[in-house]
Parts: structure tokens; sequence; C-alpha cells
């Protein structure tokens, strides 16, 4: 498997084997694309409750919907865990499969994009749901509209498609 260059991203892009909906070619990187966070969010509803850690876990029984009005931002205080999701939805063909991945500014400050989940599956179509927890010792502005993180494509050997639980999340739904 390779990861593909800005060249055959834009290829891609072009043959419609990725789709990035809004896209802007400013965006693509040397080999990643920057994503922009949404104003949707999942915010941990009552810490103190357990959470049973089996197949069935869903974790909107343990969150609730924010979404934030324009101008509003999200204050994450160290050690806390919030859901956000990208602004853009991304469309994967049979072929390509990718990686989330944070941005090194906003690492060296303790913010985490993902804390697991950063495999995208080939034929995946949705928005990227981020798993993002300030690991530094003050507290975070999110500001909705950044550049949040990147996602990085890769061509896979054969083909597949993704048709899991989570294929067509969008910030509309996910802050509900």
């Amino acid at each position: 498997m390779s990861i593909l260059t800005r060249d055959e991203i834009l290829k891609e892009v072009a043959a419609k084997n990725i789709e990035i909906s809004p896209f802007n070619e400013d965006f693509v990187g040397p080999a990643s694309v920057d994503l922009h966070l949404s104003n949707s969010f999942r915010v941990f509803d009552k810490p103190k409750k357990v959470i049973r850690v089996v197949n069935e876990v869903d974790y909107r029984k343990a969150t609730k919907g924010v979404l934030l009005d324009e101008g509003e931002t999200f204050l994450l205080m160290p050690g806390e865990t919030i859901l956000g999701i990208t602004v853009e939805r991304i469309k994967l063909c049979d072929h390509i499969c990718g990686w989330l991945e944070g941005r090194s500014k906003f690492a060296r400050i303790g913010l985490l994009i993902h804390i697991s989940a950063s495999f995208m599956q080939p034929g995946i179509d949705n928005h990227q749901v981020l798993e993002m927890s300030n690991f530094g010792p003050v507290p975070l502005e999110i500001v909705p509209g950044v550049r949040i993180c990147q996602f990085i494509f890769q061509r896979t050997l054969g083909k597949a498609a993704y048709q899991g639980h989570f294929r067509n999340q969008c910030p509309n739904e996910f802050s509900m």
C-alpha cells in the first residue's frame, strides 16, 4: 500500500475515486488533505456514569449533542474528551483507504484529535468523527472552522467497501 502524494490525491479527486465536499485544492498538502472542524459536538453527559464496554455500546447514551452558534467556541478542559465532526464529507472508492491524523501545531499544545479510531475503510462516505482530548495542562478554546486535522490516503491491495454502523454520519444528525 502506498501513501498518495499531492499530485496523486488530485488525480484521484479528478477521477472521482476520492470525493471531498466541500473541496478546496488549497488545503491539499504534500501528502494529505486538511479538514475543518464543524460546529457540531457531543459531550459526555454524566462523567460518573458507568458505561459497560460491550459490542452493543452506544456513545449517544453517554453523551449529549451540542451545536454551537456562529462565533461560539467550546472550552476543553485538561483531561476532558469530546467528540467533534468535520465539515468535509469524504467518499472513497473501493481501492482507497485512509488515516485521520492530528496536526502537529495542535498536538504541541496538548490537543489529540483521535484516541484510537484513526483508520478509515475503503468505500466510506461520511464526515469524520474526531475523538478530541486535551492532554495538556491548560484549557483549550476549540474554534469551529479551524483546519483541525489531516486525512492521509492509501491505495489498497484488492477492493472492499465499508458498510458499517457509522457509514452516513453528518454534522446535523451528529449533535442530535
